[in-house]
């Protein structure tokens, strides 16, 4: 292998592990739930999910795992949750 080749893997490996270097604005993904597949989507800071939890809510567990999931890398906006307080009170 080209020698600059292995010193670009060697920076995306640390990349990797600094997540706090990304932050995302836009994702739209499919998530499988127990019950049917909803589309979730992430722009400008704004989360929307095709459940009918996040209608009435305006938030879901979907939104939760994706947070967990994602963590440091959405911005500030879109790391608040309407499960916070429930959350803090079950064991991880």
């Amino acid at each position: 292998m080209h020698s600059s080749l292995i010193g670009k893997v060697e920076k995306a490996n640390r990349y990797a592990r600094e997540l706090d270097r990304i932050e995302l604005e836009r994702v739209a993904l499919t998530f499988r739930g127990d019950n049917d597949t909803h589309h979730v989507s992430l722009d400008a800071g704004k989360w929307h999910c095709t459940c009918h939890y996040f209608e009435s809510w305006g938030s879901c567990v979907h939104l939760l795992a994706l947070q967990k999931i994602f963590g440091v890398m959405l911005p500030a906006e879109a790391q608040e949750s309407l499960f916070e307080i429930a959350e803090a009170a079950v064991p991880a």
